[in-house]
């Protein structure tokens, strides 16, 4: 059945724009459609569908708002890449914020491991000089496509669950749900530095290609900071949202 019959055989109550809209959102997300491939012209999509060019362009300029797709003058609407887009205002995992903007996220482990902790972490942490941390270092994944490296440090007593445990999703829910530790809030910190060769590697990135790096420390409901992490995204795959007020 193709996209036209499934429409009309539907009898959706939605606008044939919201059916159209949410059938090419569907095929760009499941990856009918690659990156930067461009989409069927919009006399095809009217043939196809069966409606007015303007139903069409209604579809179009949903999904440009979404950042699903956008449009080249004179050639046509193409597939974004997908960007990761996280509102600061809550404290929320990667994996939680890509699933509520309909994405798929997910994380492989490269290491885990226990060791001395860094001047930094030893500060971030509140901790003594030569006490040790256990390090989660992880690629994260933006609809199986790479877009960060984590490096993640925890207090022994946090840490040491974790070797046992899937780390394959986001590690925030584990948190408050498997170590009972519910969490309060966060400080954030953002700059722009050089990918160097290990993140190049893992991200596909180019030499000399700048990469955004979040420095997160999270603290428990007590205000007890248990985790700290360097998370290095791809430019052009992840943006951070804010809003503030004028008081």
């Amino acid at each position: 059945m193709n996209n036209a019959t499934q429409l009309m055989a539907g009898h959706s109550p939605l606008p044939l724009y919201v059916q159209i809209r949410d059938s090419l959102r569907r095929q760009i997300l499941e990856g009918q459609y690659q990156f930067h491939e461009r989409l069927p012209s919009e006399n095809a999509m009217m043939k196809t569908f069966g409606v007015s060019r303007i139903t069409i362009r209604q579809a179009l300029r949903d999904l440009h708002n979404e950042g699903l797709v956008f449009s080249a003058q004179g050639k046509g609407t193409f597939v974004s890449k997908p960007k990761a887009v996280q509102n600061v205002q809550r404290l929320e995992g990667f994996g939680e914020a890509m699933a509520a903007q309909g994405y798929e996220a997910s994380a492989r482990v490269l290491s885990i491991q226990q060791m001395k902790a860094p001047k930094a972490v030893v500060a971030a942490l509140d901790l003594h000089a030569g006490d040790d941390v256990v390090e989660v270092k992880r690629v994260r994944y933006l609809n199986r496509e790479p877009v960060c490296i984590e490096n993640s440090y925890f207090p022994l007593d946090v840490g040491r669950q974790m070797f046992a445990l899937d780390l394959s999703g986001d590690i925030f829910p584990m948190l408050e749900n498997l170590f009972g530790l519910p969490l309060g809030g966060a400080d954030i910190g953002l700059d722009a530095i050089l990918a160097d060769d290990e993140t190049r590697e893992y991200l596909n990135l180019r030499a000399g290609e700048a990469i955004l790096r979040v420095e997160r420390l999270t603290h428990n409901r007590d205000g007890r900071p248990i985790d700290f992490e360097y998370l290095c995204y791809r430019g052009d795959s992840f943006k951070y949202q804010f809003r503030i007020d004028r008081k």
